[in-house]
């Protein structure tokens, strides 16, 4: 089967003289993103071959600790609402849900 289409996500990293991030810049063109500043990234691949997840985290040296708590509250619910649209379990999904309100209210997320 022939691809009808490609399209490219570009990160890229500033790092420091001991390669620790200092800037995180990323770009989508079908998203209309071009080089936007960030200040953390995720990202997760799956290895079919290997049957595992590779993983890239990064964040800068600026990245506050109330950023970084907001960041991945953030990305749990996101991940929580993927995990529901990929399987159809809504049960699991709503599981999901209750942790990440559980991990707001202990981090004093919830205002």
């Amino acid at each position: 089967m022939a691809v009808a289409h490609t399209s490219k996500i570009e990160i890229t990293v500033g790092l420091d003289e001991n390669k620790v991030p200092e800037e995180i810049h990323w770009s989508a063109d079908d998203g209309g993103v071009v080089e936007q500043a960030s200040k953390a990234i995720m990202l997760s691949v799956w290895d079919p071959t290997q049957q595992e997840t590779l993983r890239v985290d990064l964040w800068t040296k600026d990245m506050p600790l109330d950023e970084m708590k907001q960041f991945f509250h953030q990305t749990l619910l996101s991940m929580s609402a993927t995990f529901e649209r990929a399987t159809n379990d809504e049960k699991m999904g709503a599981t999901m849900r209750d942790f990440c309100d559980y991990f707001a209210e202990k981090l004093d997320l919830k205002k």
